[in-house]
């Protein structure tokens, strides 16, 4: 296992001392850079300014879930690229992916961004700024020893790396959240402000860990969608024999063979056999689905029962659930995450101040020969007053308050900028299967056609104690609720009839627990049993029947039950003017009603991955900010591709959680309208902190332009307006368990 890794200057090397190599002609025109340290879009600014002015540059193409670059160029040798990004102490590693034989495997992954070294030292300097804070509460002073040594400590355990980019940024002409970070706490600690400093320092750092664990994660999410499909598959051989072979290395028209248990390899068409394919990795469907011969089958999937053969209709790289990892890398990034307000406001505010202040300093000395030290000490009056901490500080603190007291409420949001675009939300895209229903099926209805309710669902359940399909696990616990001490008779000559349900003698008499297609094929359908059956599968049940040779004894139907809070949190949203959208993989019938059901405004059926990843970005999206909320897999890319992915937390795949940006960690949809509702307030404080903070600042402005304002008063209005913002942020956690 490789060593945890830090992004300190210490802890790498340089890649060559002789310059990078220049890259095969293969990749000539496109560079392709794998740079462990762009983690997040401040530091994607950073490369961007560097090389877009850079002359044959034409095109920068970033990646950030995979950190990656493609720069499109127009030059012999991109050595000056390197070189540029490097000065960055970004350390790029060049991909040449263009190149490389089929089969050679990918690059290594990325190292984590966030050590177990890192978090150690943020929980020690997070320690250290609150003891500082306790000190001068207690003592009644900020400039003691004590509290200068503990908040140095806290600055440098958890503020070298801020410093160290800040300090590249500077060099580099661009002023951004890393450079004004590192004035501001610099600021603080030069006037004294040494509390305040290093909790300001310990909350940046705290966010921006946050953000780069939340790309990892994403990471994570590709890492685990590769692993579904298994790597060998038993192919048939022109001599007639079976090999196990290579999935990647199987060609489209090959024929091969998958036993029950098993997950498909790759995509494919029925050639031989029938059985149940589990598809809800991929469709998303509650009920293992009936294949048979011409049927499409799907990479990823789990065969349930019986053995077939299939001829591969896609290779290993273009099959459906490589599309849905390509589709969840292209949504991911191509996702422009929200530049952070006190980022963009840097950019005018930070030069103009500085700018002004440095007139201030020299243009009166020089120009009318007026006394030196006064105008410098207006400049720094300027400076300190300027100095942007409660900005800084005021963001982090309103977001943090909000991201725990959604998670007191168990919502767990991977980020403010997420917190911050709730409230934007107009049209809610919404999963079935496990979403707004359970995800495991009940019996619902019984319908006796000959002779008692309670003697039919005996038999089906004998029948059904023998078979692990969902339709039959589904009666089985139904029976047992009914009547737990009632013994099973004894099922003799057991047997599965594919496709159609299965039989066996009880009592020396033969009965069948099937589908509509079984009754039909025995020639017992009549007229009762044919629109018991039709009545049932018009609600977008599952209908199966027990019977005898002879006899249809009693009709059961079997549905994925809806969520008791399903209705509740649709009629929440519509009240937050949100319109609601159902995408399922299953059948259109069963959406309609289950849409109708719950008060749904529009449902779509038949939906694979990438319709419902269509749905989203083609149709909903026109209409403004879309949420996506699903459980499975096959959501991955919706959640993704949507402004706000909704992850169902207990129930929902590593995939789903992970491509996700809230999860809701109690499968309650009425979680969704209350992350709204903290949404709008969040963004409520976060407006009053910045107008409180820019109102105070610009009212000593004029004083100190006046000469009227003091050094003292510039810290005042400083830590004054640092102390209000605070505690108004502070205010959402009151709010945690009513919004």
């Amino acid at each position: 296992m490789n060593a945890p890794h830090e992004h300190s200057c210490c802890d790498h090397a340089v890649a060559t001392t002789t310059g990078p190599a220049p890259l095969p002609a293969a990749d000539a025109g496109v560079l392709i850079l794998r740079i462990d340290k762009m983690d997040c879009p401040t530091e994607e600014s950073l490369i961007r300014k560097k090389l877009q002015g850079m002359t044959g540059v034409d095109s920068l193409d970033f990646n950030l879930m995979q950190r990656r670059l493609t720069v499109r160029h127009r030059l012999d040798d991109p050595a000056s690229i390197i070189a540029a990004v490097a000065a960055l102490d970004m350390e790029p590693v060049i991909e040449n992916t263009a190149a490389q034989p089929s089969g050679q495997t990918q690059p290594a992954d990325a190292p984590p961004p966030n050590s177990r070294k890192k978090w150690w030292l943020l929980g020690l300097g997070a320690m250290a700024a609150v003891l500082a804070e306790v000190v001068t509460w207690t003592t009644g002073t900020d400039k003691s020893w004590p509290v200068f040594i503990l908040a140095l400590f806290a600055i440098a355990v958890s503020g070298t790396g801020t410093y160290r980019k800040g300090w590249i940024a500077l060099r580099n002409f661009n002023l951004n959240i890393n450079a004004l970070m590192a004035i501001a706490v610099t600021g603080a600690v030069l006037i004294g402000q040494w509390p305040e400093a290093a909790m300001v320092m310990v909350l940046f750092t705290l966010a921006e860990m946050i953000e780069a664990l939340s790309l990892d994660r994403a990471r994570n999410a590709i890492r685990g969608l590769m692993e579904m499909t298994p790597d060998k598959a038993n192919v048939l051989q022109p001599d007639g024999g079976w090999k196990e072979m290579d999935a990647a290395t199987i060609a489209v028209g090959m024929t091969a063979r998958v036993s029950p248990g098993e997950r498909i390899p790759l995509d494919g068409e029925l050639t031989k056999g029938q059985s149940f394919v589990n598809q809800a990795p991929i469709t998303g469907e509650s009920m293992p689905v009936s294949k048979s011969i011409g049927d499409k089958v799907f990479a990823g999937t789990i065969n349930e029962t019986g053995s077939f053969e299939y001829r591969v209709t896609a290779a290993q790289t273009d099959s459906t659930l490589s599309r849905i990892i390509r589709a969840v890398e292209d949504a991911q990034g191509s996702r422009a995450p929200t530049q952070r307000f006190v980022d963009s406001f840097a950019k005018v505010y930070t030069p103009i101040v500085f700018l002004l202040a440095l007139g201030i300093a020299i243009v009166p000395p020089l120009a009318f020969g007026l006394p030196w030290l006064p105008w410098i000490y207006k400049a720094l009056v300027l400076l300190v007053i300027a100095c942007p901490c409660a900005l800084v500080i005021s963001t982090p603190v309103t977001v943090v308050s909000g991201l725990a007291a959604a998670a007191r409420s168990g919502i767990l949001i991977k980020g403010g900028v997420y917190l911050e675009e709730g409230r934007k939300l107009k049209s809610l895209a919404l999963d079935k299967t496990g979403t707004i229903t359970q995800g495991k099926p009940v019996l619902t209805d019984l319908v006796a056609l000959s002779g008692q309710q309670q003697d039919g669902l005996t038999l089906a359940a004998t029948l059904a104690a023998r078979s692990d399909h969902p339709v039959s696990t589904a009666v089985s616990a139904h029976w047992k609720s009914k009547a737990e001490t009632t013994a099973l008779d004894e099922v003799h000559d057991f047997e599965a009839i594919t496709g159609r349900g299965v039989k066996g003698r009880i009592d020396d008499q033969w009965y069948y627990l099937g589908n509509h297609r079984l009754v039909e094929e025995l020639g017992i359908c009549n007229a009762a049993t044919e629109a018991a059956l039709n009545k049932i599968e018009a609600e977008g049940k599952t209908a199966v029947i027990v019977c005898s040779e002879t006899t249809p004894l009693t009709v059961i139907g079997v549905a994925d039950t809806v969520r008791e809070t399903s209705r509740a949190a649709i009629a929440e949203l519509h009240a937050l003017g949100i319109r609601t959208v159902m995408l399922t993989g299953d059948n259109e019938l069963t959406a309609k009603a289950i849409a109708k059901n719950v008060g749904i405004d529009d449902a779509r059926g038949n939906l694979l991955p990438e319709d419902k990843l269509a749905v989203i970005s083609e149709e909903l999206a026109k209409h403004g900010t879309v949420g996506m909320v699903g459980d499975g897999i096959n959501d991955a890319p919706a959640l993704a591709k949507s402004s706000i992915g909704f992850a169902m937390g207990a129930a929902g795949t590593d995939t789903a959680l992970e491509t996700a940006d809230v999860a809701l960690m109690d499968d309650d949809l009425r979680k969704i309208p209350q992350f709204i509702r903290l949404s709008i307030k969040a963004s409520g404080v976060l407006k009053q902190n910045i107008f409180i903070a820019l109102a105070i600042k610009a009212v000593f402005l004029v004083l100190a332009l006046m000469g009227v304002a003091t050094l003292w008063m510039a810290v005042f209005a400083d830590m004054g307006a640092s102390l209000i913002v605070v505690f108004n942020g502070l205010r959402l956690l009151r709010h945690g368990r009513t919004v």
